[in-house]
C-alpha cells in the first residue's frame, strides 16, 4: 500500500507548488514538524503522567494488599501469644495439681498403713487376750487339782 511522504501531505495541504511561494513550503513543513514535535511531546507527557499515576496506584494496591495480609498475620500473632500464655497456665496448674495428688497420695497411704497397724494391733491384741485366758485357765485348772 502506498503512504505519501511528509512532503507530499504538506503539498497536498498547503496546494499544488505552483500556488505557494517556495518560502512558504518551508515554513509550512517547518511549522508541521513544530506541530509534530509539540504533539510528540504531549503525548510524552500524558504517558508520562500516566505512567506516574499507575505506579502510585500500584503502590497504593500493594500496600493495601500488604495491609490486609500483615492484619491476619498479626491477627494470627496475637492469637499465638495468647494460646501460649494459656499453655503456661495450664502446665503451672497441672504441675499444682500433680504435687496435690502426690500429697494426697501420700496422706492417704500413711492413713491406710495406720489402718493396717491399728487392725494388726488389735488382732495382735486378741491373740494376746486369747493367750491370756488360756494361761488363767490352765493355772485355773492346776490350781484345782
Amino acid at each position: 500500500m502506498y503512504s505519501p511522504s511528509p512532503l507530499a501531505a504538506a503539498r497536498t495541504r498547503v496546494g499544488s507548488s505552483s500556488d505557494v511561494d517556495p518560502g512558504g513550503l518551508e515554513s509550512s513543513l517547518l511549522q508541521l514538524v513544530h506541530d509534530h514535535h509539540q504533539s510528540s511531546l504531549r503525548l510524552r507527557q500524558i504517558n508520562e503522567k500516566a505512567k506516574k499515576d499507575a505506579i502510585k496506584n500500584a503502590a497504593r494496591v500493594s500496600n493495601l494488599l500488604v495491609d490486609a495480609v500483615n492484619g491476619g498475620v498479626q491477627e494470627c500473632f496475637v492469637n499465638e501469644k495468647r494460646i501460649e500464655l494459656e499453655i503456661r497456665a495450664l502446665t503451672a496448674t497441672i504441675t499444682r495439681f500433680m504435687k496435690q495428688t502426690d500429697q494426697w497420695l501420700t496422706a492417704t497411704h500413711a492413713f491406710n498403713t495406720a489402718v493396717k497397724e491399728i487392725g494388726d494391733f488389735e488382732n495382735w491384741m486378741k491373740t494376746m487376750e486369747f493367750d491370756c485366758k488360756s494361761v488363767v485357765a490352765a493355772i485355773h485348772n492346776i490350781h484345782q487339782e
